[in-house]
């Protein structure tokens, strides 16, 4: 029998997850983000082989794994504040010492799935538009296949990622005032 639970955090607890994730941004400034990757790759491993892993986390990595995928699509060139907020969350998800110690049985990535969540709604418009490019890009790869031009190809994608992400900005533009950062 599954169990739901909500809450509602207020303007006072998203502080603590403000404070958290600046801190995590700070960080980012000061490292490399293939070894901020590697990291992660590394605790979604270890958590991944942990048994039993709790649903709730469970039903996370695959979002997690593609904003991984988003962030690694050099055609897509995510933006660099989009960039910092994802490394942010990915630095954040691999602390095991974070506001709630991830060793902690079954609550120990609480907070972790609340800032994931959090940032997912942030950069929903991000994550649809880069959903839309990956569909264009496959949709044109499936029809031309290898027999285009590179040059064309390239012209193609780079149009319609430069479209998306205009678009990406404009949604954005209207939640910035209610966002985490």
């Amino acid at each position: 029998m599954d169990m739901k639970i909500s809450f509602e955090l207020s303007d006072r607890d998203l502080e603590y997850f403000r404070s958290a994730l600046k801190q995590s941004r700070n960080a980012v400034r000061f490292a490399e983000e293939s070894e901020i990757i590697e990291a992660l790759r590394d605790v979604l491993a270890d958590i991944q082989s942990n048994d039993p892993l709790p649903d709730f986390v469970a039903r996370r990595i695959p979002k997690i794994e593609s904003m991984l995928q988003m962030l690694a699509d050099d055609e897509w060139q995510l933006p660099k504040s989009d960039r910092e907020r994802l490394l942010a969350m990915f630095i954040y998800f691999a602390d095991p010492e974070d506001i709630l110690p991830d060793d902690i049985p079954v609550i120990g990535y609480l907070d972790d799935v609340i800032v994931i969540e959090l940032i997912m709604r942030e950069l929903r418009h991000v994550r649809e538009a880069y959903d839309d490019f990956c569909q264009f890009r496959q949709t044109f790869d499936d029809k031309h296949g290898d027999s285009i031009d590179r040059a064309v190809r390239r012209d193609r994608i780079d149009r319609r990622r430069q479209q998306l992400h205009q678009r990406m900005k404009r949604r954005s533009a209207n939640r910035r005032n209610v966002g985490l950062w």
